[in-house]
């Protein structure tokens, strides 16, 4: 939809005012629409609503389907209902709609009771949905009976499915106004004239995350910069992280709902930064599998010459879970690790300091146990998606440039589990790590005990839904729900996202039916020999580019790796392209020719004495003998080589 962000919008107007087009005009970008025809056929001797009708048929593009609800109304409510997030829906109109709901051959109706059950289909349809209305409400009162019959029942309807919509536009004399949200202003791009079917609307402009904090318990924590990076020829600002959209707020703040239409990264620039590696001045083959960092950077960046990451942030994210998935581990030391982190020590702080990378410790929600309870309440999942969106904006806002997703806390592994197994079908066992105690030994008791526990969650939410949301909710918990939000901010405001363990990868399958263009935003740099994060790259499509198996913590692992990435992107930014391919050499001839075509002195392989330069004299040093006292000048080198 061209009005980003926006699940359900109601479009009114009245006779010949445009609504229809302006409606079309929202849906045209859409992969899958489905037109929901409401109006009855008609009598057939009425020509000019047979007209009518084939005026709307022949402005439908051929890719759409055409679905009809005139034989029972409340069909309309089951077709909301039975709609995939993927799916949009252009409900053409309510008018029509309410004229079989009144319909003699359908009575006795409770219009009243249909009604109230298309605004609840609505509130709960995945898909996303523009309907068209008549509003009649503002000429003179019917004189007939069956007119106010028709102009009461038209009237409740618009505002019962006004209630349950995100959003309401106005058409008047092809002029959209938007009625909600109050506060937003639409700006179109067409001029001011009868909209047409290629009419579009700009995104909505509306307070930026920084103006709706989500509750005001939560504030960002601070950002830790224990060696700070000398970044010389820095300029101000990011061009990278420029704000690309702009979502619908709401009393409770950012709405993040699944099908969000987020920005992709450049389709062009990625193939050509890898072919540009081909013709560059390198004696070997290449860069090998890192070419992918390339494309990776190029496609994020924009740009076939992408650069180095200059300015990077580590989000370590600490969240406990009780319950059996947390068992074997010590109790508080998610917290003593983050303590080291926010000090300086430790590993992923010692490698950020050496990186040049700033650290933000994130304290998430503590999760109840999922085999017993949901992790999360649905307000607190909310909360937490909003909270790392916010993350990623305030990163962005700061000029960084790539993000690394790191995680510490009791119970991670198993949570992610849980949300594998929920997602993409994973046999918890499977997916499990072997835990490792204090002393490097292999607990297979508290391993079992984990298994337990998430068989039992995925026992007791065998019936629940699979939406992202009551994923993060029943199974995924705090730290989940967080990095979620990280990805999906990251990805609004186009920041690549480094991913390193399990609570990044589950993260990414939940994002998936958020938005599924932040995968394409995120790198992994190595699997860590982890089965969950094994698993989940495979469905997500991210190869990892490094297998050094290191176990060094969920962020550790990617940071070492971070100093060879850079190198790679800085080598493919600076080589030239080979002399061969049309590109300059940068050898200066004039060095050659300044150099002396006699050997250099001191070198033991070349005989001076030798006119011809011929090969070195190998033969044996002769034995010291009575003579005259030789001086400094006159003595045979001590490795035994003559002179001649």
């Amino acid at each position: 939809m061209s009005v980003d962000g926006w699940n359900t919008v109601l479009v009114l107007g009245g006779t010949r005012s445009g609504k229809s087009e302006f409606a079309e005009s929202l849906v045209t970008d859409a992969p899958v629409v489905r037109y929901v025809a409401t109006a009855p056929e008609g009598d057939p001797e009425d020509t000019e609503w047979a007209t009518r009708l084939a005026a709307h048929r022949a402005r439908r593009p051929g890719s759409w389907t055409t679905e009809e609800t005139t034989e029972d109304p409340r069909r309309l409510a089951d077709v909301l209902e039975s709609a995939e997030p993927n799916e949009t829906l252009l409900v053409d109109d309510l008018g029509g709609w309410v004229t079989v709901l009144l319909d003699p051959d359908h009575q006795p109706a409770d219009d009243v009771a249909t009604i109230a059950e298309l605004a609840e289909a609505l509130r709960g349809c995945a898909a996303r949905v523009v309907l068209v209305s008549p509003e009649v409400g503002l000429s003179l009162v019917p004189t007939t009976p069956l007119g106010r019959a028709f102009t009461d029942a038209l009237g409740a309807a618009n505002r019962a499915v006004a209630d349950a919509c995100d959003a309401v536009a106005l058409v008047v004399a092809g002029q959209p106004v938007w009625l909600k949200p109050a506060a937003t202003t639409i700006a179109q791009s067409a001029p001011a004239a009868a909209p047409s079917a290629s009419a579009r609307v700009t995104a909505p402009v509306v307070a930026t995350l920084a103006d709706a904090e989500p509750t005001p318990e939560v504030q960002l924590p601070d950002v830790l910069t224990h060696a700070p990076p000398a970044a010389p020829n820095q300029q101000p600002g990011n061009p990278w992280a420029a704000p690309t959209m702009a979502l619908p707020m709401v009393a409770t703040g950012l709405v993040i709902q699944p099908g969000m239409e987020l920005p992709m990264p450049d389709e062009y620039a990625g193939p050509q930064a890898v072919d540009r590696l081909a013709t560059l001045d390198v004696p070997g083959a290449g860069l090998g599998v890192l070419d992918r960092v390339v494309g990776f950077a190029a496609g994020t960046q924009g740009t076939s010459t992408p650069r180095a990451w200059s300015s990077v942030r580590v989000l370590l994210l600490r969240g406990d879970h009780a319950g059996g998935g947390s068992a074997g581990t010590i109790p508080g030391e998610s917290a003593r690790r983050a303590a080291q982190a926010r000090a300086g020590k430790g590993a992923l702080a010692r490698l950020a300091a050496e990186s040049g990378a700033s650290l933000q410790v994130v304290d998430a929600p503590v999760s109840a146990p999922m085999e017993d309870q949901p992790a999360l309440s649905p307000d607190q999942v909310e909360s937490a998606l909003r909270y790392g969106w916010r993350l990623a904006e305030q990163a962005a806002d700061a000029g960084v440039q790539l993000l690394v997703l790191g995680a510490c806390g009791a119970g991670t592994e198993a949570a992610a589990a849980a949300v594998l197994a929920a997602t993409a079908g994973a046999e918890p066992p499977a997916v499990l790590g072997r835990v490792i105690t204090d002393s490097g030994e292999i607990d297979d008791a508290a391993w079992m005990v984990r298994c337990a526990a998430v068989r039992d969650a995925l026992h007791r939410t065998r019936r629940s839904s699979r939406g992202a949301k009551d994923i993060l909710a029943e199974l995924g918990g705090g730290d989940i729900a967080v990095a979620t939000g990280v990805l999906l901010g990251a990805t609004a405001r186009r920041v690549p996202v480094l991913l390193d363990g399990p609570v990044g990868v589950a993260a990414g399958m939940v994002s998936r039916d958020l938005a599924g263009q932040a995968r394409h935003w995120c790198l992994l740099a190595d699997h860590g020999g982890h089965p969950a994060v094994r698993l989940a790259a495979d469905v997500l499509g991210l190869t990892p580019l490094l297998d050094l198996r290191m176990d060094l913590g969920e962020g550790a692992n990617a940071l070492v790796a971070l100093p060879l990435l850079r190198s790679v992107l800085a080598l493919s930014a600076a080589l030239p392209v080979h002399p061969s391919l049309g590109g300059d050499d940068e050898t200066d001839p004039a060095v050659d020719e300044r150099q002396p075509s006699y050997p250099a002195v001191n070198d033991p392989y070349v005989n001076d004495s030798d006119p011809d330069l011929a090969e070195p004299d190998f033969a044996e040093p002769e034995p010291a003998g009575p003579g005259p006292a030789s001086t400094g000048a006159d003595e045979q080198p001590a490795s035994g080589w003559r002179a001649g």
